[in-house]
Order: C-alpha cells, then sequence, then structure tokens
C-alpha cells in the first residue's frame, strides 16, 4: 500500500479510501465487518462515512456498524484514519442539519456516540451551507479541536471560492482550516479541473474523489450482462449517450491489459491533487477489484489517450480566455 499526506496536513493516509455507505444496509453488518478487516489487513487505513448513512436502515446506521467493528478492539480503531461528516439532517425537527455552531457540535457528539470512539480525525462538512457564516462553523470547530473531539476538518461538495473563502476565514483565527475536500471527479465528471483543483493546490487541500467510476459507467458496462440496476432507464440513456466514448474507453482498456474500473481509479491515482479516490464496496469481490488499481501504472500515452476519449478542462481562465 502506498501512502501520502492528506492535505498540507502532516496525517498519512492510504492512496485508497474506504468508502462505507452501503454498510448497515446494503451490506449486512458482518460482511462489513469482514470488508473493513481485509482492507485494514491490506494497509487502507483510510476509512469514510457520514452521520446520516444508513438510508433504509435508518440514519446513522453506518456509523453503528463501524463502532461495532472498532469494539472488537485488535487497534482496528488506531490503525484507522476515520473520517465523518455532518451537514443533512438528522430529523424534521430545527437546527438539526446544515452547519449552525449547535449542530455541528451536537451532531459531532452523537456521530462519537455511534462510532464507539473518543475523537475522529477528519472531520467534514458534507455540503455547503451559505447561510453560515465561517467565523461560527470554524468557532464550533475550534470548540471541538481544542476538546481533542475532532483532529482536521475538510469539505465535501465546496465550490473553490468557498474553500478561499472558509481557508482565508480558518487563517484570520489562527486555525488550521480545511485540508480536504471532497469532490465528484472522474474521467466522465471533470468541472472540478476548472477551479477546485487549482484552489486545492494553492492552499494545500487534499483532494477525495468521490464516485470515481461514475455510479458504475467507468466499470465496463458494456460488457457488463445487464442486471437490475443496468435496467434503469436513466441509466440506460445516460451510457446509450455516451455509447461511441465506451466502446473506445473499454476497447482502451482491453489493449492496456486492465479491467476498466481499474483503470477508472488508476487515473484518479495519476492526478496531482488527488490524495485517494473513495472506493465504496458492496461486497468483498468489489473491495479486491478496487485494490488492483493500486497495481496499475499509466504511461503517458495511456493519459493522453484517456484525455482524447473523454476531454477534461484547463484550470481557469486558461480554459475559456485568450
Amino acid at each position: 500500500m502506498e501512502y501520502t499526506h492528506l492535505g498540507r496536513s502532516g496525517l498519512s493516509v492510504s492512496r485508497l479510501c474506504l468508502g462505507t455507505m452501503n454498510f448497515g444496509w446494503k451490506t449486512e453488518e458482518a460482511d462489513s465487518h469482514e470488508i473493513m478487516d481485509r482492507a485494514l489487513a491490506d494497509g487502507i487505513n483510510f476509512f469514510d462515512t457520514a452521520n446520516v448513512y444508513g438510508f433504509d436502515a435508518g440514519k446513522g446506521r453506518t456509523e453503528e456498524v463501524l463502532g461495532s467493528w472498532f469494539a472488537q478492539g485488535g487497534e482496528r480503531r488506531e490503525k484507522t484514519v476515520l473520517a465523518t461528516k455532518v451537514y443533512g439532517g438528522m430529523s424534521d425537527w430545527p437546527n438539526d442539519d446544515l452547519l449552525s455552531a449547535r449542530n455541528i457540535v451536537r451532531a459531532c457528539e452523537a456521530s462519537l456516540r455511534r462510532l464507539r470512539t473518543d475523537w475522529i480525525d477528519l472531520y467534514q462538512f458534507h455540503h455547503v451551507d451559505l447561510n453560515t457564516p465561517w467565523e461560527e462553523i470554524w468557532q464550533a470547530c475550534e470548540t471541538l479541536v481544542a476538546q481533542g473531539k475532532v483532529l482536521y476538518v475538510g469539505s465535501s461538495n465546496h465550490a473553490a471560492w468557498q474553500i478561499a473563502a472558509a481557508n482565508e476565514a480558518a487563517a484570520r483565527r489562527n486555525f488550521q482550516g480545511l485540508v480536504s475536500e471532497q469532490s465528484h471527479y472522474n474521467l466522465l465528471t471533470r468541472h472540478v479541473e476548472l477551479e477546485v483543483l487549482p484552489a486545492a493546490q494553492h492552499y494545500g487541500v487534499g483532494i477525495i474523489p468521490w464516485s470515481p467510476l461514475a455510479g458504475g459507467v467507468l466499470a465496463g458496462v458494456l460488457e457488463q450482462s445487464e442486471g437490475a440496476r443496468r435496467s434503469e432507464q436513466r441509466h440506460r440513456d445516460r451510457v446509450e449517450k455516451i455509447r461511441p466514448a465506451l466502446e473506445k474507453y473499454e476497447a482502451l482498456c482491453r489493449e492496456l491489459g486492465h479491467a476498466p474500473a481499474d483503470v477508472g481509479v488508476a487515473w484518479l491515482l495519476h492526478q496531482p491533487a488527488v490524495t485517494a479516490p473513495i472506493v465504496g464496496p458492496r461486497t468483498m469481490e468489489q473491495l479486491e477489484g478496487g485494490l488492483r488499481a493500486l497495481e496499475v501504472r499509466l504511461d503517458d500515452d495511456a493519459l493522453v489517450r484517456l484525455d482524447e476519449i473523454f476531454p477534461g478542462y484547463k484550470p481557469a481562465p486558461m480554459e475559456y480566455a485568450w
């Protein structure tokens, strides 16, 4: 396993991040525990979750599954860099969502109870709250850091100007600010290359891409048999719209001798702003597939050909200005 620092911090994390969104509702607790044991045994020390994960089984259920895994001991918690998130509503009651100082502090305490831990390594804002000033947000985070409940803070789904505003406000308070940003980033969805990636590199913010395979579209969808998910009309329409590019992509993957899913994740690992793509397995087989991406090395020719199939963006303003 390869490791890198999370943004400008001194925290070492694996080049793959284990996404746990399926745990506790799509993946049974015992199977989830086995996947986490395997991930840790293979050197993945970076686990990502959120307080709202659990969905059909109830919000908070995924954190509870991680908590029961940590409770087994064996240095599971000590070896894991634990990331969770705050933003989504945990109930319909006022002040139980978004990024008010009240919700940040209370949501953190609730996550700690579900996770059965004393601290969260990386506490992330799951989305942007445009109605709460950064001064209030940082006040709450400073309290949690001072109490030892949170060590680092990150964002998710933030625009470049919001990353800049956040870190400039933090600097005025002599606070570390954001060290990471979770962005929707893959070969098909590359908008963050315009502004977010340059801002992240400027401020020393590590990018943690979510949906690295575009919901399975980059996982060899043309070669896979039609399944329940593949039968969804919206998914079929999306595939048909980009079928010529997908045909070229899967042909290139065959030429390279790697599975399309492995190439898709490996491409992200070759992008300089990226710390660790999130792989979110439902099964052990899917985790094993994600691990294979670490073995894929793409040369300059392969990277150029991937850019030709799925064109990206130059950093702004060079993309659209003289």
